[in-house]
């Protein structure tokens, strides 16, 4: 694991140094393998870098969009990961529809639709079981209990191994999550981190020793290179 840490002087300078990262792993990709893998964030912060994406011109159709957790409601839900990326940055380029991969949450049961999207993945990466596929890249944010994803604290979902999507839970409400082997199994993984409230776990999650099972940002060590952007936290 290649492991970057950038302390910057503001939101913008993250979001900045963001899109100039993504924008390379991106052009990387696509030159190497002929298309890119991206799995997104929710959240407010990433927003921005969305917004940023929108705006470059790009080989949309090489562009293959997913998102690393899904909270369980309506895609035009306000609290929908894929209703903020749609507004920020997916309706606003000619992406191809069918490069679009939203985790499906209309079937009233997490836990069939969780099994439907990891059969989804296993068949556009051309994977069987028992393997993992590689992403590009997948953002993440922490939440201030070092949460990532939706892999909360000493919830069953931090430990599923055998899967690549799994429900997590938050305070009784469920959530789809990329499990943690699928995360480190990819290129890139960045997490972008602001805020002074995040100062307390961020500590935790870079002690050298710590819970895994507490913090668990901990368990977040890929294959290939993580960077964390950080900003109004000290490190």
């Amino acid at each position: 694991m290649n492991k970057q840490v950038k302390l910057l002087q503001s939101k913008e300078e993250l979001i900045e140094q963001a899109l100039e990262i993504c924008l390379a792993k991106m052009q990387e990709a696509i030159s190497q393998r002929g298309q890119c893998t991206i799995a997104l964030a929710g959240g407010n912060t990433p927003k921005p870098l969305y917004e940023s994406i929108a705006t470059q011109n790009l080989p949309w159709d090489k562009i293959h969009v997913f998102w690393g957790d899904e909270r369980y409601v309506a895609p035009d839900h306000p609290d929908s990961n894929q209703k903020m990326a749609r507004q920020a940055w997916l309706d606003r380029v000619p992406i191809p529809p069918t490069n679009i991969h939203a985790m499906p949450t209309g079937a009233g049961d997490p836990e069939a639709d969780a099994d439907s999207h990891d059969a989804h993945l296993r068949e556009f990466f051309q994977v069987s079981p028992g393997d993992v596929p590689s992403f590009d890249l997948i953002l993440l944010g922490m939440g201030g209990d070092a949460h990532t994803a939706s892999l909360f604290p000493h919830t069953d979902a931090l430990q599923i191994s055998d899967r690549l999507i799994t429900v997590g839970n938050k305070d009784g409400q469920p959530r789809l999550t990329f499990t943690v082997p699928l995360i480190n199994q990819a290129n890139c993984v960045i997490f972008l981190v602001a805020g002074a409230d995040k100062q307390a776990a961020l500590d935790r999650v870079f002690a050298e020793n710590g819970d895994e099972m507490k913090y668990p940002s901990r368990l977040i060590q890929p294959q290939g290179e993580l960077n964390w952007l950080l900003t109004g936290v000290n490190v």
